[in-house]
């Protein structure tokens, strides 16, 4: 068994021989670690918690930590988790509460990344994924292959259907369709020429004429991306500077479509 000696771990706490443990990790008494575990160091593991086999836990990750729950008084509530997860920095999943069932669980082969937080009585799904800073509120379930996307709020009792996608940003109120592909609505525009940010890096008056006329092209003419970007390219050939023909490369180069 590999413990780095400034690890704390509890009599108690099961943990087999072919577990990792790194510095300064935490394992309360009633942990219980299935094999091939490896955590990475800082990492928290309290209260009744059982890992399954070959789970990969990183730094300053908090696992069955109490409920954010005024209502919690101590009792002796669980949290389980299943195989093959991967678990990054700061990941908090709190254990359950005896109104909520009383455990929460997390499947096998799901990839939870930073900052995400699980709360109580929650249940996740096997094969999902949830990026940086999904916040999940109490009794949220989701759903077997479900993505959530990062810095999505979902709240509580809300349920995610099966191999949906969240795109980022997005927060859940209700349900959300199995299959589905969910987004908040996206208006997000180019609100002209950055001209303070340009002039305190030294831009001069000339330089921001040449790209203000550019961006008339761009946002304010009735051209569509294409005629724009040659209309723009017309105006470097006729001797606008370096800083137009980089915006035309830009445009040009740009698959995914630009923000206008």
């Amino acid at each position: 068994m590999s413990i780095h000696p400034t690890a704390i771990v509890a009599a108690g706490a099961v943990i087999p021989e072919s577990c990792t443990v790194g510095p300064y990790c935490t394992i309360g008494a009633n942990v219980v670690l299935g094999e091939e575990c490896e955590l990475v160091s800082h990492v928290v593991l309290d209260g009744h918690l059982t890992i399954g086999n070959r789970n990969r836990i990183y730094s300053f990750a908090c696992l069955g930590i109490s409920p954010q729950d005024l209502k919690y008084a101590g009792e002796p509530t669980r949290v389980t988790i299943g195989d093959d997860n991967t678990i990054r920095e700061y990941v908090t999943i709190s254990r359950g509460t005896t109104g909520g069932g009383g455990v929460t669980t997390v499947g096998s082969s799901c990839l939870i990344m930073a900052y995400t937080h699980i709360g109580h009585d929650s249940h996740i799904g096997n094969g999902c994924i949830l990026a940086n800073s999904a916040t999940l509120a109490g009794h949220v379930i989701v759903e077997d292959y479900a993505v959530v996307g990062a810095l999505c709020p979902v709240h509580q009792f809300c349920r995610i259907g099966k191999y949906s996608y969240i795109g980022g940003g997005t927060t859940i109120t209700q349900n959300v369709l199995p299959y589905s592909l969910t987004s908040i609505e996206r208006n997000n525009h180019a609100y002209g020429l950055n001209k303070v940010g340009l002039e305190r890096r030294g831009f001069t008056p000339e330089q921001l004429k040449e790209l203000r006329a550019a961006y008339r092209l761009l946002q304010a003419s009735k051209l569509n991306t294409t005629q724009a970007l040659e209309a723009i390219r017309e105006t470097v050939a006729k001797g606008a500077g370096e800083h137009v023909a980089y915006l035309a490369d830009f445009i040009a180069n740009s698959d995914r479509g630009i923000i206008k």
